[in-house]
């Protein structure tokens, strides 16, 4: 579950048609300047309630026109949940930038139909998200805009279709800001309904230390809770995916 929200970071009520849509959302969907290069600071936690566990990480993240590579900096906690939940989350990201199929979960036209919902009351534009399809990292919810531009402010929903049968429900909540000129994400936060395992949680704080070539932070990794062996760097421009699969 957690890989899929995690992955789908870098993306029916009367639809609006082609030539209804209001200003704010055309705006939006104008586009934006590209992300070309960032290299952040993520902080990783998760917890499962009714198994009363839970765990962190600290992982440094870069992207640029190799694709996407991270490295464990600091971590603590069940070593099951970092190693099947961030480990598995990081890998998911790892395999979309690899093989370049971010376009099929972007927030797009050809992805969704989308709904005038008016203003919610802090004045952000609020439009209505239905998936075209039932893909397994596409939200069923509303994006939030700022009126005078169009930029993204948020994402809440839920996942369109289940990760598994396991998994029967996924409520995810994605804030994001300009850093360095550039809309980036800076918090994700996700609530699972497990069968067995009952409620889970999932949040990912981002802290940038540059954007497009600009520095734009200094963050700092945690000192992790216990001794861990050296991490190795992790390239998604080494990956091979099997085409049969």
């Amino acid at each position: 579950m957690v890989a899929v929200v995690l992955a789908s970071h870098f993306a029916a009520v009367a639809a609006v048609g082609e030539a209804s849509r209001p200003q704010v959302l055309e705006r939006f969907l104008a586009g934006d300047k590209a992300v070309q290069s960032y290299r952040a600071l993520r902080h990783l936690e998760a917890r499962s309630e009714q198994r009363q566990s839970n765990a962190w990480m600290d992982v440094w993240t870069e992207a640029d026109a190799s694709g996407f590579r991270y490295q464990v900096a600091s971590q603590g906690g069940s070593g099951y949940i970092r190693s099947r939940v961030f480990t598995a989350a990081l890998e998911a990201e790892r395999k979309i930038s690899a093989t370049g199929t971010a376009h099929l979960v972007a927030i797009t036209p050809d992805n969704y139909l989308f709904e005038d919902r008016g203003a919610e009351p802090s004045g952000l534009a609020w439009v209505g998200l239905t998936p075209r399809r039932k893909a397994l990292m596409l939200v069923e919810g509303s994006i939030f805009l700022r009126p005078e531009d169009g930029d993204l402010v948020r994402i809440q929903g839920s996942l369109a279709k289940p990760p598994s049968f396991w998994i029967r429900h996924v409520d995810i909540d994605r804030r994001y800001e300009r850093i360095g000129g550039v809309r980036m994400p800076v918090s994700l936060q996700s609530v699972a309904r497990v069968l067995v395992a009952g409620k889970s949680t999932f949040t990912v704080t981002y802290q940038y230390e540059t954007v497009n070539g600009q520095h734009v932070g200094s963050p700092v990794p945690r000192p992790a809770s216990s001794v861990e062996s050296p991490q190795r760097v992790v390239d998604s421009s080494q990956l091979t995916v099997d085409s049969t699969h």
